[in-house]
This record gives structure tokens, C-alpha cells and sequence, in this order.
């Protein structure tokens, strides 16, 4: 609430300027004796008073006087100094501090105020709570909560460390890091104990618990001013309340130290001067507490000063609430049923028709059995084997679609996608090896231990109604086992157990830790040779089911009917594969070494190869391995005239690549970015060869089926979502080339992004639709944990913010290794991110228009964002990196998708 008071003269005239009421106009009275009128401008913040500003008021308008004379700058600091003296509650402790000299002169004393002390008084009246408050966030030494619980609690995990670190009731100043929880940033907690040592005026190496308590109580401090002022006095280390560029410099070399960032260490020297260079225009050489306090108030104005705030973005999530509301235990489980069901329902429908399939042969052969003559003598056994038997060659048979890729990638391309999850192909693989397991044991188990002794100890009566099944003989239990069926099916146990072992996630992906001599047993390639042990199993489960006791017929032996048509199927799959991959052996035109054990390949498109953006690629070195094929996502765009992938060396395979091609092309490595549609020739040598399968249908791929897309890649697994960023803005640029403008777009951006609103004539904004338009718009956030990783798509997200002049993609950086915007050791970064970024409109990070973040996303803010911004739409949710983060999008997803106008469908394709 902002308020205005005149006050008069007491001689003034009464019946134009009724006299004052109230403590401060009487006041007021007193200080000013020259000037008619005085106009104040107060902002009431519920118990706070902040005075905004000091003016002259208009004169009465029946007299029409001249207009007064502007206040002079003296009578103004003079008047100001004295409220404050009166009002002690309207000053702040910086305040206080930086200003007393100045503020507390005499107005009969008065000089000309400086430039320097305008901004001074100026950054005073600015700073309300609110901006405080919100500096307060970006300034946290321990933890930003307020409860006295907490900060108890706090304490005694501090005391108690005291005790098993100090010597002699003594605290060690080396010992002072781990003592307060910085284990990891030592250098800086060091620095807060030299600062807070040079309060007491002690250069001290040892603490007492008591001592320990009174800095704990300074850095846990939770009022704004005491944390800026151990933060100044950190970089002031020789105590003469200012600060110059080389301690502004130190202090920045600090904080990259703290958070591991080299590259912003090296450039120390460049922003600190960028700093002083905006805090002290007057060239003085140094700067006071005053105004470190300016920068962190308007962190958020230099920010926002080459972006602006898209309006959008204030909107809360909360307006775009569905209507229906559940107020009860059996509303809500319904809805929550409701949003499970519309958004599995194909997977609902799939694993429906699959268990139904199997109940239904199970059942069909147990009655089969059951009526036969030999359960007379083997009893319910056999009907149980027998019906596991059939769901076992159902589910040998189903096993191999799943893996069918060129079979899939074209179903995707079908009407078949609507109601086929095909994202889940491998999960689906992974359930039908399961139950494959089960009713191996069902059956084997039911053989040997029940119909298999009960035929060999019956009795010969018993056996004569059977004898023609077994050539009238009857057989020992030795010699069941040691049958055409009996060995095979054995074998077959053996080879498939072999195979599922390795092929679990413990064993491929190296968890578990063997012996070095049985450490090859293990890994990828354990799970890739032991896997074509498979081709033998099937081999023998044609004849296990050709041998059969009780069936003669070759009706009654079914296997073949099952497992012929998926075997073809996926053996010319791999003719097919082995066929192409002699075709498109590809020539490297590029070699990219790239920060964080990644390098880059630039291919020359083989001749009709086709593809979408998302889909993937399998490469095979022969050099390396004539067996192994590895599958890398495609980073180029189906418009580029290059293929490219990026690729990280996490195992003996790609560190054996990397080798094999920085060897070989131009001797050394190119260190280069391939940029959108550019091509880079260069001499090449002889190289090795490389083949090219592919290409493969991946989630990314359906991308097209929605008009907003949320892109979300963990580390190397933004791989896919580069070439889908690609190809939009190839097809936003053909667009706009065949389609005159016709009218003007006003373009605004959100406040660490690139969004885009257009404007109608009614005055209200309306988000672009791809409806229509053949546009869509895209958030992309990229969560990563290494500075140098954002080097390799520096080049790609360059582009697109050059490109993307309608502001179609959102694109957001979110480097996890440095510690988040409101901790301490991150401040000063900040800081000299918004302000590279307003002069410049570059991230000191990662090098380009993209803002890039500290810590990780607030992913329901995320989801609430886009909720608000794209009500009654369908969101097209994408996510490619580790398992862990998969869980908390989905489960958003689903919440949003219920409680929410907007609908959000979860992709997941796990590296």
C-alpha cells in the first residue's frame, strides 16, 4: 500500500489546506520552513514503514502560484536524515552503517550532494521487505528456516562434532569446516571464520565451544543484514569498510573453488571488473556495503533487463484446477483410478489380452490331459506340465517380437501406436522372460519331482493302458531323464539360466564385483555373447517338442506352429540388419573431443537413409568387435546433410572407439561443434571402418503427435532431444519461408528461458498453437552435473537461440554440481551471471543465451508452469537419462493430468 501526506506552514492558508492530522505531518512541521508544501511517499508493508520519496507538492490551484523551486539535494538529505532519527524502525542496519556520516548532517550545513550519494540514497528508499526477503533467499551461510526447532536442533549436530574435533576444549581453525557441516568447502568455511575473528579484532588459530556458539549464532543468522554483512566482511580483509577489485576478484575465485568451476576461476579478473565497473562508475577503486547490498536487491533487474519477464509465467498453476474436486475417500480413490486408467490404458488392455491368452491354453490342455488315460496313473501332474508347456511356447514365441526393432519402427509409423505401447517393448521382453522362468519351473519342476516318478513306480497294470506310448516298456526314472526329451530339456534349463542371469541388471551392468578371473563373466558383453545362446535353445525346443511320450500325432505337436513364424521373422530381422550394415558403412567427416569423456562423430549420410528425429542408430567398429552393435541416439536433423551422434566413453567399447578414430582422422582430434545444417570438410586419411544399422523407433520419435512438448534429458540423454530441436526450428524456418508476415508478433521471454506469447488485438496473450501452424512449443531442460558437459550442444543451443525468434523453444540449463542460487557460496556467481548477462546477454556458464541454473529443477513448478500456460492442451512429456528421475516425472504427470485441466502423457527411454 503506497500513501501520500501534504503538510502546509502554519501560517498557510487555512480554508485551502486543512491543517494536518497525525504524528508525522506535526513533525514534518518543524523541518521544513522555506517551502509551501512537501509531498511524502510511504509504502505500508503490514507492521513496516518505508519512506519512498520526498517531493514538492503542486500549489493550490485557485491561486494559480508560480511553481515553487525545485527542494534542493541538500534540504532533501537533510530531511531524510532527520525522519530517520526520529523513525529509528525506518532504517536499516547497512543503512546505518554506510550512511550515518552523510545522513546525520544539519540542514543549516548543507553541501551539494554527490552523484555517488544520489545512488546511495536512492538504493535506500528502494529497498522495501519484499526485496529484501528476496535477497535474504539468494544469502544462506546454513539453512534458510526460521523455526527455533530447527536451529536447536542444528546446534547440538554442531556441539556434538565440537566434541570429537577439538583438542583440549579447543576447535582447530582447519577443523572449522567439518565442525559447521562445509566439509566440502573448506576454503570457504575458512574464510567465515577469518571474517568473523576479525569482528572480535582476534587473529586466532583455536576456538572455544563458546566462541564456536557466537559464530554460530552470527552465520545462522536469519536477518538480511547480517548475512550481507559477513558476507562484506569476508572480501574486506583489511577491515577498512571497503572493498576493491582484487578482493572482489579473490572473492569470486573463492566461490568457483567452492563449486569446482575452473573456467570461472580463470576469468576471476574479467568479472570482477565487470563488478566494480557497475558499482563504481565514479572510478574510486572500491566499493561499501551499500552497494554489494544494490546488487543483490536488484539481482532479478539485471536479469531481466535483456529478458524480459513473460507474463505468463506469474500465472499460478492453481487456476487451471479441473472443476471436480473430490471430497471424499471413495471421490478421490475413483479419480486417482480414473487418471491411472486413461493414462495406461494401453498397457491395461495389452497385458489383459496376454495373461487371458496364456489362462485360456493353459486351461485348453489341462482339460486335454486330463482326459486322457495316463491321469489314471500320473494324476493332476500331468495336465499341470502339460499346460505350463503350452503357455512356455506361447511365451518363447511372443519373447522374440519385442525385439523386432525394424518391425516396430514401422508399426510406430502406423495406426498401431494409438493402442499399442510400444515405448515398453523391452520392459514387455523383460515380463515375458519372467514368466518364461515361471513356467519353467512349473514344468520342469512338476516332471521331475511328481509324473515323472509316479509313471516309473506304477504298477504294471497300471501301465498297461499306456504301455503303446512307450513301445510296451515300461521306463525307469533314469531313463525318462536320459531320453531325446529329457536331455534336451535339461540343456535347454541350463542354457536359458545361463543367459537370464547375465542378463540381469546386476550382472550387466557390473554391479556385482567377481573375482578378476570370473570379472569377464560379467558386463555388456557377457549379456550380448550369452544371449545368442538363445538360438541354441529354440533350436532344441524344436526337437524337445518333436520327441514327445504321450503325443504321436503331428497335430498334437504343436511347437513348431508357435515358434515358426517369430523365428523367420527375426532371423530376417538379422539378415536384414547384417545386409544394411555392409551397405551403409559410413565415412567420418568429424571427430569432436568434447569436456566430460564425450566425443562427437560427424558421418556423411549414407545414400536413402531416412530418418526422424528421436529415433537411434546402432555403429560397429570390425576393428573393434565383429559382433558388438551399440546404440547411439541421433543428433543431427533429418534436414542436416551430415549424421551425428554424441557419445559418452563409459566403457571398454567407446574408450576403444574414441581411440580408434582420434588416431586416425588428421592424426589428432577436431575440437569443433557441429552446428545446425553446416557441414565441416576436412582432409581425411585412411580410417576404420564403421557400419550404420538402423535407423530405430524410439519414444522421442512420437514427439509430433502433441503441440507442446516438455523435453527433459539427464546428462548424455539429451541426445535424442537436440535433433528434435533441430528439426523444429528447420521446419519453423521452411515455414516462414513460404509464408509471408503478415502481422507483427510481440515476443517476450520468460526469466531464464526463451518463450513466446502472441499478443491479439483485444490486448490478451495467447500462446502460439502448432495447431494449424505446424509449430510447436517446447520446453527443454537439461540437467547436468558437470560444468564442461554444457559444451557439447554449446553450439546447437547458440543456434537456437539465434533462430528462435518467436520464442517456440524454452530452453533451460540446470547444472547440479553447483550449489543452489540461495546458498552463499553460490551468491557471488550469481551475481556476476546477472550482470555478464544484462550487458552482455551471455551465461558465464555455459557460453551462451541460455541462462543455466544452479542445483536441481522444482519439477512440480515445472509441471505447474506449463499446466497454467497451456490449459484444456495435451503435453507430450519425454524423458531420456537414469531410472531414478523417470519415477518423480511420471508420478507429476499423473497429479498434474488429475488435478489439472491439462492432460500430460510420460515417455521414458532410460540409457
Amino acid at each position: 500500500m503506497t500513501r501520500s501526506w501534504s503538510y502546509s506552514r502554519p501560517d498557510a492558508d487555512a480554508s485551502h489546506h486543512p491543517p494536518p492530522q497525525g504524528m508525522l505531518p506535526l513533525f514534518l512541521n518543524d523541518l521544513v520552513n522555506h517551502q509551501d508544501f512537501v509531498e511524502l511517499t510511504l509504502e505500508l508493508d503490514n507492521d513496516s514503514l518505508m519512506l519512498r520519496s520526498i517531493a514538492p507538492a503542486p500549489a493550490p490551484a485557485p491561486a494559480a502560484p508560480p511553481p515553487p523551486d525545485p527542494l534542493p539535494d541538500d534540504s532533501l538529505l537533510s530531511i531524510t536524515a532527520r525522519i530517520r532519527n526520529k523513525f529509528p524502525w525506518l532504517r536499516s542496519a547497512s543503512s546505518r552503517a554506510s550512511t550515518a556520516s552523510s545522513l546525520d548532517r544539519d540542514d543549516t550545513a548543507a553541501v551539494p550532494m554527490s552523484a555517488r550519494d544520489a545512488r546511495r540514497l536512492n538504493a535506500q528508499l528502494q529497498r522495501t521487505r519484499s526485496t529484501a526477503q528476496a535477497a535474504l533467499r539468494g544469502l544462506r551461510f546454513i539453512s534458510n528456516t526460521t523455526g527455533a526447532s530447527d536451529a536447536n536442533e542444528l546446534w547440538r549436530r554442531v556441539h556434538s562434532r565440537f566434541h570429537s574435533l577439538a583438542q583440549g576444549g579447543l576447535l582447530a581453525r582447519d577443523d572449522f569446516a567439518e565442525c559447521i557441516g562445509m566439509t566440502d568447502s573448506k576454503e570457504f568455511a575458512l574464510t567465515i571464520f577469518d571474517a568473523l575473528a576479525r569482528r572480535k579484532g582476534l587473529r586466532i588459530s583455536k576456538i572455544n565451544v563458546e566462541e564456536l556458539h557466537e559464530f554460530w549464532l552470527n552465520i545462522s543468522d536469519q536477518s538480511f543484514d547480517a548475512r550481507l554483512q559477513i558476507f562484506f566482511d569476508m572480501a574486506d580483509s583489511n577491515e577498512d569498510g571497503r572493498i576493491t577489485r582484487d578482493e572482489v576478484q579473490e572473492l569470486i575465485m573463492l566461490s568457483a573453488s567452492a563449486n569446482n568451476l575452473a573456467r570461472l576461476k580463470e576469468r576471476a579478473e574479467e568479472y570482477a571488473s565487470l563488478i566494480m565497473e557497475e558499482l563504481d562508475p565514479e572510478n574510486l577503486g572500491y566499493i561499501e556495503l551499500w552497494q554489494l547490498e544494490t546488487l543483490l536487491l536488484q539481482r532479478d533487474t539485471y536479469m531481466n533487463y535483456s529478458r524480459p519477464l513473460s507474463t505468463a509465467t506469474s500465472v499460478g498453476w492453481s487456476q487451471n484446477l479441473s472443476s471436480f474436486n473430490p471430497k471424499t475417500i471413495i471421490k478421490t480413490a475413483t479419480t486417482t483410478l480414473h487418471s491411472v486408467i486413461l493414462q495406461n490404458w494401453q498397457r491395461i488392455w495389452i497385458l489383459f489380452l496376454w495373461g487371458s491368452t496364456m489362462a485360456a491354453l493353459f486351461i485348453w490342455k489341462f482339460l486335454q490331459y486330463k482326459n486322457r488315460a495316463a491321469f489314471n496313473i500320473m494324476g493332476y501332474c500331468l495336465p499341470t506340465a502339460k499346460g505350463a508347456a503350452e503357455t512356455l511356447k506361447f511365451n518363447m514365441a511372443l519373447i522374440l517380437l519385442p525385439v523386432c526393432r525394424n518391425t516396430l519402427t514401422w508399426l510406430r509409423s502406423t495406426a498401431a501406436r494409438s493402442v499399442v505401447p510400444f515405448d515398453d517393448n523391452i520392459n514387455f521382453h523383460k515380463l515375458i522372460a519372467c514368466f518364461i522362468a515361471v513356467g519353467i519351473v512349473v514344468h520342469g519342476g512338476v516332471h521331475l519331482a511328481c509324473d515323472f516318478p509316479r509313471l516309473a513306480s506304477s504298477s504294471p497294470e497300471e501301465f498297461e493302458v499306456i504301455s503303446s506310448d512307450f513301445h510296451n516298456k515300461k521306463p525307469s526314472y533314469k531313463e525318462l531323464l536320459m531320453s531325446v526329451e529329457g536331455v534336451t530339456g535339461i540343456v535347454m534349463v541350463v542354457l536359458m539360466g545361463i543367459s537370464f542371469t547375465l542378463a540381469t541388471h546386476r550382472f550387466r551392468r557390473n554391479v556385482v564385483k567377481l573375482p578378476w578371473l570370473l570379472n569377464r563373466l560379467a558386463g555388456f558383453n557377457a549379456f550380448w555373447y550369452s544371449h545368442h545362446l538363445m538360438g541354441i535353445v529354440y533350436l532344441l525346443l524344436l526337437v524337445h517338442g518333436t520327441f514327445l511320450f504321450l503325443a504321436h500325432s503331428w497335430t498334437q505337436k504343436t511347437t513348431w506352429v508357435y515358434i515358426v513364424f517369430p523365428l523367420l521373422l527375426y532371423l530376417g530381422e538379422r539378415s536384414l540388419r547384417a545386409c544394411r550394415s555392409e551397405y551403409y558403412s559410413v565415412e567420418i567427416l568429424k571427430v569432436s573431443v568434447l569436456p566430460g569423456n564425450v566425443f562427437s562423430l560427424v558421418m556423411l549420410k549414407p545414400r536413402g537413409f531416412k530418418y526422424r528425429s528421436g529415433q537411434y542408430i546402432f555403429l560397429q567398429c570390425p576393428s573393434i568387435s565383429q559382433f558388438e552393435w551399440h546404440p547411439f541416439s541421433i543428433t543431427s536433423a533429418p534436414g542436416d546433410e551430415y549424421l551425428s551422434v554424441h557419445i559418452r566413453t563409459v566403457g571398454d567399447w567407446t574408450r576403444e572407439l574414441k581411440r580408434v578414430f582420434t588416431d586416425h582422422v588428421n592424426s589428432k582430434p577436431v575440437l569443433a561443434r557441429a552446428k545446425l545444417g553446416h557441414l565441416v570438410n576436412m582432409e581425411r586419411k585412411s580410417q576404420p571402418r564403421l557400419l550404420l544399422d538402423g535407423p530405430y523407433g524410439a519414444p522421442a520419435q512420437d514427439y509430433q503427435n502433441y503441440d507442446v512438448l516438455l523435453l527433459v534429458g539427464l546428462g548424455i540423454g539429451a541426445t535424442p532431444f537436440v535433433s528434435i530441436l533441430k528439426d523444429l526450428l528447420n521446419n519453423s524456418r521452411t515455414i516462414e519461408e513460404q509464408t509471408p508476415t503478415e502481422s507483427t508478433t510481440e515476443t517476450s521471454r520468460s526469466e531464464d528461458s526463451f518463450g513466446s506469447l502472441n499478443t491479439t488485438p483485444s490486448g490478451k496473450r495467447k500462446l502460439q498453437s502448432r495447431t494449424g501452424t505446424g509449430q510447436a512449443q517446447a520446453y527443454f531442460y537439461w540437467v547436468t552435473r558437470e560444468a564442461g558437459s554444457l559444451e557439447w550442444f554449446k553450439g546447437v543451443m547458440d543456434e537456437v537461440a539465434e533462430m528462435d525468434r518467436k520464442g517456440q523453444i524454452e530452453l533451460h540449463n540446470y547444472l547440479t554440481s553447483v550449489y543452489e542460487e540461495s546458498d552463499a557460496r553460490s551468491t557471488l556467481i550469481t551475481m556476476v551471471q546477472a550482470l555478464n548477462h544484462a550487458k552482455h546477454g551471455v551465461d558465464i556458464l555455459s557460453g551462451t543465451r541460455a541462462r543455466t541454473h544452479f542445483a536441481r529443477p522444482d519439477w512440480k513448478e515445472v509441471f505447474g508452469r506449463i499446466a497454467s500456460k497451456h490449459a484444456y492442451k495435451t503435453v507430450g512429456v519425454f524423458y531420456c537419462g537414469m531410472p531414478m528421475l523417470a519415477k518423480e516425472l511420471k508420478r507429476l504427470s499423473l497429479e498434474f493430468t488429475r488435478k489439472t485441466a491439462t492432460r500430460f502423457e510420460f515417455h521414458k527411454e532410460y540409457f
